[in-house]
């Protein structure tokens, strides 16, 4: 079972401003599991340089993004 450990946060519920990082590093290890190394690679890396610039950061860990914004970044990260 690969999931994020971490309540619903009802209170910000489709307010933007949740940070996806937990969900997507256990997607990350979902796909190590099924064989998809270099795709687990491909989404930490995207992951981290999100993490590095504080535009790209959602706002729990001091950075300007919303949530779109921060999984924007990842996307851009991984397809360069």
């Amino acid at each position: 079972m690969f999931e994020a450990v971490h309540g619903t946060a009802p209170d910000i519920v489709g307010k933007g401003i949740a940070n996806p990082t937990g969900l997507m590093m256990s997607a990350a290890m979902m796909l190590d599991h099924i064989g998809q190394g270099d795709a687990a690679a491909r989404m930490r890396k995207g992951i981290m340089a999100a993490l590095a610039d504080e535009n790209s950061r959602t706002g729990d860990l001091k950075g300007k993004a919303n949530t779109v914004g921060f999984t924007d970044a990842i996307v851009r990260a991984i397809e360069s």
